[in-house]
């Protein structure tokens, strides 16, 4: 049914979204002094994963109008060691992700989309964590759509990478 609602083919249930962030964390494979490019403004848990496996953290200013990241801001912090950006869409703003994929796009970075407060919010009639290579949901108690508790989804836009999500989530 997720996929269904986000027009995406590959969804995968886990027990939050800090869940989803470690999980997409680990998939990106950091090697010693890869950086990753965090919004400024956003929850420990968009970040803790990724400094976990070793990747740096460059923080990415936002707008002061939305408290997004945007290309700009990101741009200014690209260098030959970035290996991914994490997007947080928040308060129900989505950033420009197509900018962002762009951009993205022209380095050769991976793309995460941190999406736990903005489910539901889109560009183009295309939701948001459906641009990126990782796209992660939160349904906590205080999200758009909730579990009455815990509860979050992992959606994934290789094929490959899909097939090994279920061993990867329950092993490990």
């Amino acid at each position: 049914k997720f996929c269904e609602y986000t027009s995406v083919k590959h969804a995968f249930a886990v027990n939050n979204a800090t869940a989803a962030l470690e999980l997409s964390a680990q998939l990106c494979q950091f090697n010693p002094g890869d950086e990753v490019i965090i919004p400024a403004h956003t929850f420990t848990s968009s970040a803790y994963p990724f400094l976990k496996k070793r990747a740096k953290i460059v923080w990415a200013d936002v707008d002061l109008k939305t408290r997004v990241i945007t290309s700009q801001t990101i741009e200014q912090c690209i260098t030959e060691k970035t290996k991914a950006i994490v997007v947080v869409h928040l308060y129900g703003y989505c950033s420009d992700m197509l900018a962002i994929m762009e951009l993205a796009e022209k380095h050769d970075l991976l793309v995460i989309e941190d999406t736990s407060q903005s489910l539901g919010a889109g560009i183009n009639k295309q939701m948001a964590g459906t641009f990126g290579d990782f796209g992660v949901f939160s349904f906590h108690s205080h999200k758009n759509i909730t579990t009455l508790g815990e509860g979050g989804m992992l959606v994934v836009k290789n094929r490959q990478i899909a097939e090994i999500i279920p061993m990867v989530r329950h092993n490990g």
